[in-house]
């Protein structure tokens, strides 16, 4: 996609987008560090991009506890910022965003209007991105998904495809419940927001994307090491017997109806997906 720009080079959506928009222009750290905002501001004014997709975020949950500064600044005022150049150039933003900005409590799907509460760092400096993308103005939407795969970086999967072939028996959480997402499914709903966004400017605003149908870590588990072949006993536990610097919401499920009603992308079937993502990595079942 000619004129767009992707802030982002290095991580799971940014590697997707590469491959779906080979044509756009994409900005590592090297080009746009994130952590001085103002300087990157700057670099877009003068590039003048006709649509910007923010494929960049403090992902590292645990380690967001300790380093709330970093956090910050990645997740919630670089955005606002870039989010406020792309309303004076009067061009389409789109931040990608998450489900720890809910409790997790119930279970029931959450659509975009439910109340939020995130449970650490990471999901409270997410929520404010949102809401600093949102204040900016102009034409932006911000898309919430979970439980990101794909072949690249690390994931649930890759990380599941090594234990997997070093044990016999795993321990997997069983109480957290959410949707699967391929990396080039959500790259593809954003370019597909963008393509409709740059025709129409009073579309966007807050959306779900998830995988489908809803699973544990568990059954996610088991799926993976079905599908390749591996034989690796999967033992339920709870997320009490695996405690992390970082609370985990127990229930992501999203409901993604909006999404599908305003620009026509339906939730993918992440079983699917995991088939393809296997085959990409040489796996089969």
């Amino acid at each position: 996609m000619n004129g767009l720009l992707v802030l982002g080079r290095s991580g799971q959506l940014a590697q997707a987008l590469a491959r779906l928009a080979p044509g756009a222009t994409f900005w590592g750290r090297a080009e746009a560090d994130l952590s001085d905002p103002a300087t990157v501001a700057a670099r877009i004014l003068d590039l003048r991009p006709t649509a910007i997709i923010n494929a960049s975020a403090h992902t590292a949950v645990d380690r967001a506890e300790s380093d709330v500064e970093a956090a910050t600044l990645l997740n919630a005022t670089a955005p606002g910022l870039v989010a406020r150049t792309a309303a004076d150039l009067g061009i389409p933003f789109l931040h990608v965003s998450t489900d720890y900005v809910f409790d997790g409590s119930g279970d029931a799907a959450r659509d975009e209007d439910a109340a939020t509460g995130p449970l650490g760092v990471y999901g409270r400096t997410k929520l404010d991105g949102e809401g600093q993308v949102a204040a900016a103005g102009g034409t932006w939407a911000v898309l919430r998904t979970s439980w990101v795969f794909s072949p690249d970086g690390a994931n649930f999967v890759k990380t599941m495809l090594r234990l997997g072939a070093e044990r016999d028996e795993i321990n997997v959480v069983a109480d957290q419940i959410g949707g699967p997402t391929e990396a080039g499914r959500i790259a593809g709903a954003l370019l597909e927001m963008t393509r409709q966004m740059m025709a129409d400017p009073q579309k966007g605003g807050l959306y779900h994307f998830a995988g489908t149908p809803d699973v544990s870590w568990a059954g996610f588990a088991r799926a993976i090491f079905e599908r390749a072949g591996l034989a690796c006993e999967v033992r339920e536990i709870s997320t009490s017997a695996y405690p992390t610097p970082a609370r985990r919401p127990l229930n992501s499920r999203l409901d993604c109806a909006r999404i599908g009603r305003d620009f026509g992308i339906d939730r993918p079937d992440w079983r699917e997906d995991l088939d393809i993502v296997l085959n990409q990595m040489g796996y089969s079942a």
